[in-house]
């Protein structure tokens, strides 16, 4: 069986000052601090959540 896919997402910049939703988007992504990652299944809700706060993160194919 292949392996599935991962996205290695790191949070780059502050979420200070931004608005709820982006907040709650990089929270449940597993990101608390800059410079934080985490290895997620590469879904349709990931990449959701990924394309709507992709100015504060970097994204990895696994």
């Amino acid at each position: 069986m292949a392996k599935a896919k991962q996205l290695k997402v790191t949070l780059i910049k502050s979420i200070i000052g931004q608005k709820p939703a982006k907040v709650a988007s990089v929270r449940s992504l597993g990101l608390k601090k800059i410079n934080s990652s985490n290895t997620l299944p590469d879904n349709d809700a990931v990449r959701g959540m990924v394309a709507s706060v992709s100015h504060l993160v970097k994204v990895e194919e696994i």
